[in-house]
């Protein structure tokens, strides 16, 4: 996959951080498989440090020019950003030394189980709170609980997902709208991605006779071409993001999500 494509690739994932609180992950994970093929079964894991690499910088940007009114929705979530980078931390060592099939297959299951509970468990697509209170107040809704934290940075850094298939569902059955549950999902992401990435660029690397352009397990020309993409997007839909009714939000979502599932058993 050549630079121009991973650019305009970018310009999607900066969709996703910004309309769904992915910060990349979902869709980076198989074009970087795609991209670095030719690792062989390494391809998966260098696929999922360079992930949290393009989510820390995403997600991080995306938090800087989320309003502070959004933000302080986490007002008292201190344990939880805490566990979520323990947990994080964790995963991203397991996935440095776990092989590449069952990953990626673990991958593809995760994101099928995450749809179907998505469709079946009331909550997301038919909340408690009707879609009209989207312009209520975002400190209203109850917190994520802390307990939460260490298991959900544990699977994101694992599979390189970041977090938001778990902690946007939750928030959006809190009570917080999408537009609010999207956004917060970022920071959340950045608590996740920031020791994923220590780990990926310092602690584990794949055999000397792989390409020049890794750094430790990230491939900084494939996630540079995707930020190169994503950080426009990401400071145009932040000034002015979309009006989208919720509901119309809550299916994309999931939507982006079934996209991602199919996509990956056709990375090679």
């Amino acid at each position: 996959m050549d630079v121009v494509a991973l650019v305009g690739i970018g310009l999607l994932t900066g969709m996703t951080t910004v309309l769904f609180g992915f910060g990349g992950g979902f869709v980076a994970v198989p074009v970087v498989v795609w991209a670095d093929a030719a690792l062989g079964g390494d391809a998966m894991r260098v696929a999922t440090a360079t992930s949290a690499l393009v989510m820390v910088v995403n997600a991080g940007f995306a938090t800087a020019v989320t309003p502070r009114q959004v933000l302080r929705a986490l007002r008292g979530s201190g344990a939880l950003l805490l566990l979520l980078a323990a947990g994080a931390s964790a995963g991203a060592v397991a996935a440095a030394l776990a092989p590449a099939g069952p990953t990626r297959w673990a991958f593809v299951a995760y994101v099928a189980l995450t749809i179907v509970d998505l469709l079946l468990r009331p909550g997301f697509l038919r909340p408690r709170a009707r879609a009209e209170l989207e312009d209520a107040a975002p400190g209203t809704p109850r917190p994520l609980p802390a307990l939460l934290g260490a298991p959900v940075g544990a699977v994101a850094a694992f599979l390189g997902v970041g977090g938001s298939v778990m902690t946007v569902p939750a928030m959006r059955r809190a009570g917080h709208p999408m537009r609010v549950a999207t956004a917060l999902a970022n920071p959340l992401t950045l608590a996740i991605a920031l020791p994923a990435t220590a780990v990926s660029l310092f602690g584990a690397t794949v055999p000397a006779a792989a390409h020049a352009h890794l750094a430790g397990l990230v491939d900084v020309r494939a996630a540079s071409a995707l930020l190169l993409g994503a950080l426009p997007v990401i400071a145009v839909l932040r000034r002015r993001p979309p009006r989208i009714p919720d509901r119309t939000h809550a299916w994309a979502y999931v939507g982006l999500l079934a996209t991602v599932m199919v996509a990956m058993p056709l990375a090679a």
